[in-house]
């Protein structure tokens, strides 16, 4: 099996993805064939900083759970605002 089909798995969810000279949490919002659409994710303010698009060749390492994804799932289900009919 293929990293890319391992990773359309994950599509929507938050992972910690090594790729090229970068690493970083992402959220994956797309897996190709020849590319991966991820928004990425500042630790710090939890907010989405910008969206890449990453040639799946260059992905080194993909974390799928842990203790800090878990920190950041945990921030970014906190700032989700509930609306009360």
């Amino acid at each position: 099996m293929l990293l890319v089909q391992k990773l359309k798995q994950f599509e929507r969810q938050i992972v910690f993805l090594k790729w090229a000279s970068t690493a970083e949490f992402v959220k994956v919002k797309y897996v190709g064939k020849d590319f991966i659409e991820v928004d990425i994710i500042n630790p710090e303010t939890l907010e989405y900083e910008e969206t890449v698009l990453i040639n799946p060749d260059l992905i080194l390492e993909v974390v799928i759970s842990g203790i800090e994804i878990g920190r950041v799932i945990a921030g970014l289900s906190n700032k989700i605002e509930l609306v009360e009919e």
